[in-house]
């Protein structure tokens, strides 16, 4: 028997969904909740706060319904025969992990909007979509069903809530790469971005990674589809199986007139590379603890560094191998990463195999205090599978290899520390234990400076900004001035008493909306006066900028010397 969900946009303007559930054999007493996590987010979001006049009614009778916890119901059938819920759902979030709905537009992530019936989780589920206003379409990568009209099916309720919708008058576009049909849908993008790049660049980033895992075999899907929503400033998104839910900034899309990929598109290029990487990684090929969610509570793995980071490691070098950018920009971008990492005390403090542990309390609920006290699973992630790639190489194999040998062995298992290690030890030919010890569960640094020379790359120090050197993150160009947002541990900043949420004013009697420009007059060494606003109250500090200035790392090819071989395997002729 089928779960069958009815959603239609209840108010465009009020931003209310409403959904109907029907259970043709309920239990006598049906349990029914909503997730409190998107699978993908780790943060416990709550959901069914925005649950609003859940009812029941079975055989024309109305049924009581009894909230169990924050996020459960419990309704008491007396009868056989179907049973009707219906409520409605507040939404007004524009992020790709919960559900929005406006005049212009409607999108909505299962695990926000639809039920799950206890005891019902494997069954066949339909879900059809009514009372669109007239010009809306829908794209969707859940499979219709034949012969009627908007309306879809899932075999599962885990399906069922894996597919995003996205609703309204969007531009799409289609493509074919690797034996896989290519959907990717756009909205809110400005007139006249350049529809075509945006395909033709896509279409040559997803064939190079379905070649990466599968050659040319075909990928353990046939239809995928990109859903992009363009918004004045924003980057991020949500990997599904068989789709990507993506907002970026709306300046971020090519123009027909740019001759040149910008930083925002190639930006954006990345997060489309990451997500769509995950179809393999994290989607298919999973942590063991993922193999069952419980989407009652957080679901606890120490593996997220290398899920997020080697997925994080790919997205960009995928760029390179698909053509889309040269060996000095991804060197610039790598860099970009490494800097990212080195700046923040945390790393020093945590883990990648902590943070992993961590993400539910900290990484998503970053504060003025994350970058002393945390380290980005995503970047030194990336940094660790950098790492990890050059080792391997050096012995004649890849990373490439090992997430191959992955794949073939732990797609239907899920993957522990000791399968990645096992992996990595059958591509170099030798136990990797040590470096996983070292660089998962360890505070060092990585050897990174080390091996990037023996792959012929150049590690050179140029000074930072003088935020950097006093330990500063700013946010520059509000109205009144300078933010502090963070202040770094052990930095000079923290020693004189700034404060993160004090504004800056003034530099030695200077007002200032740029905070470097004080480096036309300090020197490394000497003492500056700061006039901070602090809880309404002026107050001074006297801060010495250190001698030696804070650095930061370019990275270059090696000139003075022919390509090596690890090199030319690595980042190509």
């Amino acid at each position: 028997m089928t779960l069958k969900y009815r959603v239609e946009p209840a108010d465009l303007h009020g931003h209310r969904f409403g959904v109907t559930l029907t259970i043709p054999d309920p239990a006598a007493e049906q349990v029914v909740s909503l997730p409190v996590w998107a699978p993908g987010s780790y943060l416990v979001r709550e959901f069914a706060r925005h649950v609003i006049g859940l009812s029941a009614e079975q055989g024309g009778q109305a049924l009581a319904v009894e909230p169990l916890d924050k996020s459960s119901w419990c309704v008491r059938a007396p009868r056989r025969g179907k049973l009707t819920l219906r409520y409605e759902l507040h939404a007004f979030d524009r992020s790709v992990r919960t559900a929005f709905l406006d005049a212009s537009r409607g999108f909505f992530n299962g695990p926000a909007l639809l039920l799950r019936v206890h005891g019902r989780e494997h069954r066949a589920c339909e879900l059809a979509l009514t009372g669109l206003p007239r010009g809306w379409k829908v794209a969707t990568s859940m499979p219709a069903v034949a012969g009627r009209r908007a309306t879809w099916s899932a075999p599962d309720y885990d399906a069922l809530i894996d597919h995003p919708f996205e609703m309204g008058t969007p531009w799409r576009g289609n493509f074919r790469a690797g034996g896989v049909d290519f959907e990717f849908v756009v909205s809110g993008a400005w007139p006249g971005f350049d529809a075509e790049r945006l395909l033709a660049d896509t279409r040559r980033l997803c064939a190079a990674q379905i070649a990466l895992w599968h050659g040319r075999a075909q990928p353990p899907f046939k239809r995928y589809v990109f859903m992009l929503h363009a918004v004045d400033d924003g980057y991020g998104g949500l990997e599904h199986r068989h789709s990507t839910a993506l907002f970026a900034a709306r300046r971020d899309l090519p123009r027909v007139e740019d001759k040149e990929r910008s930083d925002g598109y190639v930006g954006l290029l990345g997060l489309i590379s990451h997500e769509f990487f995950h179809s393999w990684n994290v989607m298919r090929l999973r942590p063991r603890e993922f193999l069952r969610l419980d989407y009652t509570r957080e679901n606890y793995t120490r593996l997220l560094w290398f899920f997020e980071g080697v997925t994080s490691y790919y997205d960009d070098l995928m760029l390179l191998r698909a053509g889309l950018i040269d060996a000095p920009r991804y060197l610039k971008l790598l860099a970009k990463t490494l800097n990212g990492v080195l700046a923040a005390p945390g790393r020093q403090v945590q883990s990648v195999a902590q943070a992993s542990f961590d993400a539910w309390i900290k990484f998503y609920r970053s504060d003025e205090n994350s970058p002393n006290a945390t380290v980005n699973y995503y970047s030194k992630g990336a940094l660790l599978a950098l790492a990890l790639d050059l080792t391997l190489r050096g012995a004649g194999a890849s990373l490439d290899d090992t997430m191959r040998l992955l794949w073939q062995r732990h797609v239907e298992t899920g993957v522990t520390e000791a399968d990645v290690g096992q992996a990595l030890a059958d591509a170099a030919g030798r136990s990797l234990a040590a470096e996983l010890q070292d660089w998962v569960h360890g505070t060092g640094d990585l050897p990174l400076q080390t091996l990037l020379a023996a792959a012929g790359v150049t590690w050179r120090d140029q000074a930072a900004g003088l935020a950097a050197s006093l330990g500063l993150r700013l946010s520059e160009g509000v109205v009144s001035g300078v933010q502090v947002k963070q202040v770094l541990r052990g930095s000079a900043a923290e020693a004189a008493g700034v404060a993160p949420g004090d504004e800056l004013l003034a530099v030695d009697g200077w007002r200032i909306r740029r905070f470097d420009d004080a480096r036309q007059w300090t020197r490394p060494g000497a003492a500056l006066e700061l006039l901070l606003a602090r809880d309404q109250r002026i107050l001074r500090c006297r801060v010495v900028a250190p001698a030696a200035a804070a650095t930061t790392v370019v990275l270059g090819m090696d000139s003075a010397t022919p390509p090596s071989a690890v090199r030319t395997a690595w980042l190509g002729a």
